[in-house]
């Protein structure tokens, strides 16, 4: 029996990872290959005959899947009966600006479609923030849009998750799909910490640690962190342009995995509202080791945590209570 459509917002659609989100998602990529959806495109006035482009690219595109398109720039109408909201549209740091410039633009957008969705979204609608500062922007939509519940909004940190599985499986020379279980820990930033204690490669005689089959603790605690936590800045140092192909699929991956469910055995890395865990202060959008199952995350629980990843998960927590200092004090 075919299924009803869902409808999926994302807004700063005309944008370079909104370009490269809407054709996964209108594949089957986000929900899967018999899910039809309707999808909702949101973008800024100036950008109206770009984002009409995007429509227009997806309609001569033919998606079976594709059941309809909104393409708007009033928040209501992109709003109105979304399931889904994919928060890509943001306003991005430019050279000169202050931390507090930029916190206080985003506050402002964050707060006018917290809104406009807490109004007008589906019941149950579930949120993923990818325009950074994407742990901060959630908590502020999260602040703004009370009677959504705070387990359905999230931040992106799958895309430094997929990236510190890409890194091990080049080190090793194995299959990506063969490692798992590598965590990021915190803020989608420079702060993040990418953690491998408890991840692992399925080989041909079974499941082995990381750690044991890479054997130099030095590169691992060392070039390794350091390359998942300046990957975005290394791209926009080749490109020129920054990270939209790979942003996108992970906002695909976050999204499948919490509505599909995660395999049995495998955690994956989700921004979601800390309740204390790992002693982490509660109140803060911080990444964790999540498992998903019937539309809902759980933090993985009981991990051992040594005293230097004790540390990285204090100094990243550090940096997202003082973004959300910030951020409260913008609103003042």
């Amino acid at each position: 029996m075919a299924k009803d459509p869902i409808r999926v917002l994302v807004t700063g659609a005309a944008g370079q990872i909104g370009y490269a989100l809407v054709p996964m998602i209108a594949r089957g990529v986000m929900l899967g290959v018999d899910q039809p959806v309707i999808l909702h495109l949101l973008d800024i006035p100036p950008a109206a005959e770009a984002l009409n482009g995007v429509k227009m690219e997806l309609v001569d595109a033919a998606f079976p899947l594709l059941k309809g398109v909104v393409a708007t720039t009033d928040v209501v109408e992109a709003c109105t009966g979304v399931n889904i909201a994919v928060m890509v549209g943001g306003f991005p740091r430019k050279e000169g600006m202050e931390r507090k410039d930029v916190m206080s633009k985003n506050v402002s957008i964050y707060k006018s479609q917290a809104s406009a969705l807490e109004k007008h979204a589906a019941a149950n609608c579930k949120v993923l923030v990818v325009a950074n500062p994407a742990n901060t922007n959630a908590l502020i939509l999260k602040e703004f849009a009370p009677s959504i519940p705070e387990k359905n909004i999230t931040s992106l940190t799958r895309l430094d998750h997929n990236r510190a599985l890409g890194q091990i499986s080049e080190r090793l020379n194995v299959q990506v799909s063969d490692v798992k279980n590598v965590i990021i820990w915190g803020n989608h930033s420079s702060t993040q910490y990418p953690d491998v204690n408890h991840a692992t490669v399925n080989t041909p005689g079974g499941e082995k640690p990381v750690r044991k089959l890479v054997a130099d603790d030095e590169w691992l605690n060392g070039e390794f962190i350091t390359i998942v936590q300046q990957r975005g800045a290394a791209i926009i140092k080749a490109r020129k342009l920054s990270s939209a192909l790979s942003a996108a699929s992970s906002a695909c991956d976050h999204i499948r995995d919490w509505f599909l469910g995660t395999p049995e055995g495998t955690w994956v890395s989700m921004g979601v509202y800390s309740d204390g865990s790992y002693n982490v202060p509660a109140g803060l959008i911080y990444s964790f080791p999540v498992t998903c199952k019937n539309g809902e995350w759980s933090i993985v629980q009981g991990l051992s945590i040594d005293e230097y990843s004790r540390n990285k998960l204090d100094l990243t927590a550090k940096e997202l209570s003082e973004e959300k200092d910030l951020a409260y004090s913008c609103l003042s």
